[in-house]
C-alpha cells in the first residue's frame, strides 16, 4: 500500500510537469516549431483514441479513415452550412462515432487477422469514397478554403483571434488535455475493466456473462468519437484537406506510434507519439532515410522493449544485469 501511495504523487508531478513544459514552449520557439506542436497535440488524440480500441485486443486499420470522416464532416458543415468551429468539435466526433458504429458490427464478426484485414478494407472503402465523389468530397483535391476558428470575444473587452499561432495552440492544448481526460476516465471506469478482461481472454468473459461483442463495439465507436474530434480540428487548422492525408502511410504511422510507446499503459502511446516527433524533426533533413531510421527503432524497440517505452523503467536494470553491465550495483571483472 505504502508504495502505489507513493507512486501517486510521482505520477500527479509528472503530469504537472509535461503540461507546464506545453505552456512555455510556444513562447520560446519559432513559428515552425509551433504548428509541429498543435500537429502533435492533434496526433495525441488520435493514438490516445487508438488505444481505446487495442484494449479490446483489436488493432483497427480504419482509425485513421475515421480521423478524415471527421475532417470531412467539420469541413463539410463549416462551408456550406456556416457551422461554427465550436459545435463543428463535436458534430466531427459525433458524425465518425456514427460511421463507426456501421462499420464495427460486421467486423466485430472477426478475430485477429481477419479484423486486421477487415479493418483496413473498411477504412479503404470510406476513403475512395472521397476520391471517388467530386460532389461534395472533391475527389482527389478535397476540400479548400475551410473556415478556421474565429475569433473569441473576451469579458466582451477584446476580441481573441483564434486562427493566430498562439492562441490555437492553446486552445488545442485545452481540447487535448479534455479528450485525454475523458479517455483516461473511461480506461479506469469498471468499463476499462471489462475491455482488458476481453482482451486477455474473450472466451471467458463471455462465459461469465459479459456482452463481448456490445463492449469491443463500445470501444469502436468511442475511440472513432475522440478521432473525430481530432479530424475536426486537423481541418480547421489546415483550412485544407484531402483523401491522402488519410491513407496508409498515416495509418502505418499511427500504428509505429502505438508499437513503440506500447498500449499496456494510458501514457504508452502518448511516449511513443513524442519520441518518435522529435526523432523526426531531428533527422528532418535526411528525409530520405527516415524509413530506414524508423524502421531500426522499431527492430530495436520489439527485441529489447516488446511492451514499448512505458516498459523502459523496468526494463534497462533487467538489460543491464543480463548482459553483464551491471551485477548488485558493483561492475563486472
Amino acid at each position: 500500500m505504502r508504495g502505489n501511495s507513493a507512486s501517486l504523487p510521482i505520477t500527479l508531478i509528472s503530469w504537472i510537469a509535461v503540461i507546464a513544459v506545453f505552456l512555455v514552449l510556444p513562447f520560446v520557439v519559432g513559428p515552425y516549431l509551433l504548428e509541429v506542436m498543435i500537429m502533435l497535440l492533434i496526433n495525441i488524440v488520435v493514438v490516445a483514441s487508438f488505444r481505446l480500441i487495442t484494449m479490446t485486443g483489436g488493432w483497427s486499420l480504419a482509425h485513421i479513415p475515421l480521423v478524415g470522416v471527421g475532417a470531412y464532416s467539420a469541413a463539410l458543415l463549416s462551408k456550406h452550412f456556416g457551422v461554427s468551429f465550436w459545435l463543428n468539435l463535436p458534430l466531427g466526433g459525433l458524425t465518425a462515432a456514427f460511421v463507426a458504429a456501421a462499420i464495427c458490427y460486421p467486423l466485430l464478426r472477426m478475430k485477429g487477422f481477419a479484423f486486421f484485414i477487415g479493418s483496413f478494407a473498411a477504412g479503404e472503402a470510406i476513403r475512395l469514397c472521397w476520391i471517388r465523389f467530386r460532389n461534395p468530397f472533391g475527389g482527389p483535391r478535397g476540400l479548400i478554403d475551410i473556415a478556421g476558428a474565429g475569433s473569441l470575444r473576451v469579458a466582451g473587452l477584446f476580441s481573441l483571434n483564434l486562427d493566430s499561432g498562439i492562441p490555437f495552440y492553446f486552445l488545442t492544448v485545452l481540447v487535448t488535455l479534455i479528450c485525454l481526460y475523458l479517455m483516461h476516465r473511461l480506461g479506469d471506469s469498471r468499463i476499462g475493466v471489462t475491455l482488458e478482461a476481453i482482451h486477455i481472454h474473450d472466451n471467458l468473459a463471455k462465459s461469465l456473462g459479459i456482452p463481448v461483442t456490445k463492449y469491443r463495439a463500445l470501444a469502436f465507436i468511442a475511440g472513432g468519437f475522440f478521432a473525430g474530434v481530432a479530424g475536426a480540428m486537423l481541418a480547421h487548422r489546415l483550412r485544407t484537406i484531402d483523401p491522402h492525408q488519410f491513407g496508409f502511410t498515416t495509418t502505418l504511422y499511427l500504428l509505429l506510434w502505438a508499437i513503440v510507446g506500447g498500449t499496456t499503459t494510458f501514457a504508452g502511446p502518448l511516449l511513443g507519439i513524442v519520441a518518435l516527433t522529435a526523432i523526426g524533426e531531428l533527422i528532418r533533413r535526411f528525409s530520405e532515410w527516415v524509413p530506414l531510421i524508423y524502421g531500426v527503432i522499431l527492430i530495436v524497440v520489439v527485441l529489447f522493449f516488446p511492451q514499448g517505452l512505458e516498459s523502459l523503467p523496468a526494463r534497462i536494470p533487467f538489460l543491464l544485469k543480463k548482459y553483464g553491465i551491471a551485477q548488485k550495483g558493483k561492475p563486472r571483472k
